[in-house]
This record gives structure tokens, C-alpha cells and sequence, in this order.
């Protein structure tokens, strides 16, 4: 199953993000087997940092929350929320 998780960050723990970038990424390579995609998302209002979207691919809920709270950045604080969502592709333009 894909799943798709979306994270919101807490703006006052912002310097997490660039003190622990290098780690989080590293965690996104070695897991590129399960995380199909990875990105920040941005406010449109003022452009600041709003959180994060994963694509993931996985058995169940547990395995996805098992693997987010793996992530270098969980422990640190920047994640305010997460919502892990079960997806199910309709249409791709490939």
C-alpha cells in the first residue's frame, strides 16, 4: 500500500531543520526502498516553512509511523503534527 504522510513543523524549532538536514537526508537514502518521494512543503502565503509530504510505500499504518519516528528530525522536536494517509493512485501522467 502507498501511503502518503504529511508533517506540519513547529516554526520555533526551525534551526533543527538545518542542524539535523544532513542526517535526515542520509535517513531518506537508506531508505529509499519504502519512501518512493520526500520533500518540504512551503507556505504560499509568506513562504516560510509549513512542513512535509512522504509518499510510502508499506504493509500498514504501524510500519509507516515505525519508519517516521526513525527519521532524524522526529526526536528533535520540529515535527508539531504528522497524518499518515492510506492513498490509492488514479491517474499518472507517465
Amino acid at each position: 500500500m502507498i501511503y502518503a504522510v504529511l508533517f506540519e513543523d513547529n516554526n520555533d524549532r526551525a534551526d533543527m531543520r538545518t542542524k539535523h538536514m544532513s542526517d535526515h537526508l542520509a535517513f531518506l537514502r537508506k531508505n529509499a526502498r519504502k519512501i518512493n518521494a520526500a520533500g518540504p512543503l512551503i507556505d504560499t502565503a509568506d513562504k516560510t516553512p509549513a512542513g512535509g509530504l512522504w509518499l510510502v510505500e508499506a504493509e500498514n499504518h504501524q510500519a509507516v509511523s515505525d519508519l517516521v519516528e526513525a527519521d532524524p528530525f522526529y526526536a528533535t522536536g520540529l515535527r508539531k503534527s504528522m497524518r499518515i494517509l492510506q492513498w490509492s493512485q488514479v491517474f499518472s501522467n507517465e
